[in-house]
């Protein structure tokens, strides 16, 4: 995967699927498991050494208040300003915490940027909503 991204490819991978096993001697056995795809995409983006990575998911943008009255869109945040939302518990579980999380993960490790955003947007330069440093 490095080779190709280093060529100037665009590289999309760790989707879903496949069955989960555990080597038990002399044979496999399959297991339930849950692998999220947010923070195993973030982990492969580091260890490939990419400056950027996109989330991408149904919105356009994070929001915190989202749905309420007081909805904000966030267009850039910083690592602080994610975790500090996280901690408020701002980004639903089931939702946008894991992106947020692995947004984090991503530039606390080499990374210059993540940008969370919808696939309909990614012709628009200032798309989604970039956690930086």
């Amino acid at each position: 995967m490095q080779q190709l991204a280093k060529a100037g490819n665009i590289v999309v991978t760790v989707g879903g699927g496949g069955i989960p096993v555990v080597e038990e001697s002399d044979y496999v056995r399959g297991v339930e498991a849950v692998i999220d795809k947010d923070l195993a995409s973030a982990l492969c983006a580091v260890q490939i050494g990419a400056d950027e990575f996109y989330i991408l998911t149904d919105v356009p943008k994070v929001y915190i208040n989202f749905r309420k009255e007081n909805e904000k869109a966030l267009d850039t945040i910083t690592i602080a300003e994610a975790k500090k939302y996280l901690d408020e518990g701002q980004f639903a579980e089931g939702s946008m915490a894991p992106k947020v999380r692995a947004a984090i993960m991503f530039v606390e490790n080499g990374g210059k940027e993540c940008i969370i955003t919808e696939a309909g947007q990614l012709d628009n330069p200032n798309c989604g909503t970039r956690i930086v440093r």
